[in-house]
């Protein structure tokens, strides 16, 4: 069992050769095996052009796996906001609190989720992240008893009190979480530089609110875990390949292993590994020490874990090894 709350942030990967459908498929087996092993909740996070994963629509997904599932919590870490009107996330997720009551969580994020391109191609204003306080605040009311437009409700949304998360990577979250009174996530997982500062930030400042009595901060990070270590070994390469094809592939061919490796024993291979600086690797007890003395170190109140693996069977295995039950 961890010292706190184990969860999990479900990239929705699509592997290679598989389909968009196999991709969603996965995300199914890989919430009810959860569920069974009592893990607290399964997030889904907002990106676009990007063919390897398939939780562009947060919502839509959040609905499939919450039909196929019973008690695990569900939500998005995060909806990105800027890219949205308020007034339609609280429809949505006023939509998933209605058909599955006491069960979805509304994480947000300022980020665009995605490239420039890509946000024009959203219709995205560029100065929409600006706004971004208010938006929350536009959005809480929505969810709850009043409006801040005047003669505007959600329906469905309104009065759901669907609970919001502030996430993010830099200070900007902790102060923003701070003064609303929100918990507060950090996407440690891939962004680690400034997690500590924000923490502290965070709980310094903390303002109790209406959902919220004291802070409580969620850390992201990485587990690779197998029944040797030589397997999870094996598999932090293949995750670090992965990186590495993610941010140095040109016109949408992948490099080959060989030309991976070589990137991953030059200079550019610290920008990877730096990414990567928060993931516990190796076997079941040596991952579950990291994972309690991490979450004691940065004062955590719920981990979320993504799970790197080279197929869904991996994942599944791996979350089976560091089940919090």
């Amino acid at each position: 069992m961890g010292s706190v709350p184990f969860s999990i942030l479900d990239l929705a990967i699509v592997g290679e050769g598989e389909s968009v459908s196999d991709g969603l498929a996965a995300c199914v087996r890989v919430a009810q095996r959860a569920e069974t092993l009592g893990y607290t909740r399964i997030w889904y996070a907002e990106h676009h052009n990007m063919s390897s994963i398939a939780s562009s629509a947060t919502a839509v997904l959040i609905a499939h796996v919450a039909a196929h599932t019973e008690r695990i919590r569900l939500g998005s870490g995060g909806v990105m906001l800027p890219n949205h009107a308020p007034l339609t996330i609280a429809e949505q997720f006023g939509t998933l609190a209605a058909l599955h009551p006491g069960r979805i969580d509304l994480g947000l994020g300022r980020a665009p989720g995605t490239d420039q391109t890509t946000m024009r191609a959203l219709r995205r204003d560029p100065m929409a992240a600006e706004s971004f306080p208010q938006d929350v605040l536009e959005l809480q009311a929505f969810l709850g008893d009043d409006t801040r437009v005047p003669g505007v409700h959600a329906t469905p949304g309104r009065g759901t009190k669907v609970p919001l998360y502030i996430l993010g990577s830099s200070l900007f979250g902790a102060q923003l979480a701070a003064l609303l009174g929100l918990p507060f996530g950090f996407a440690s997982h891939f962004a680690p530089d400034a997690l500590y500062e924000a923490v502290a930030i965070y709980r310094e400042r903390f303002r109790p609110s209406e959902q919220l009595d004291a802070p409580y901060v969620i850390a992201g990070v990485n587990v690779i875990t197998a029944d040797t270590d030589a397997e999870a070994q094996e598999q932090l390469q293949i995750a670090r390949r992965g990186r590495v094809r993610r941010f140095f592939s040109r016109d949408g061919e992948p490099l080959s292993d060989d030309d991976a490796d070589f990137i991953l024993r030059s200079p550019q291979a610290l920008h990877v590994d730096q990414m990567m600086k928060y993931t516990a690797v190796g076997t079941p007890d040596v991952v579950q020490q990291y994972l309690d003395d991490f979450a004691r170190g940065v004062h955590a109140d719920e981990l979320m874990i993504v799970f790197q693996g080279a197929s869904v069977d991996v994942r599944v295995h791996a979350l089976e090894l560091v089940a919090p039950t």
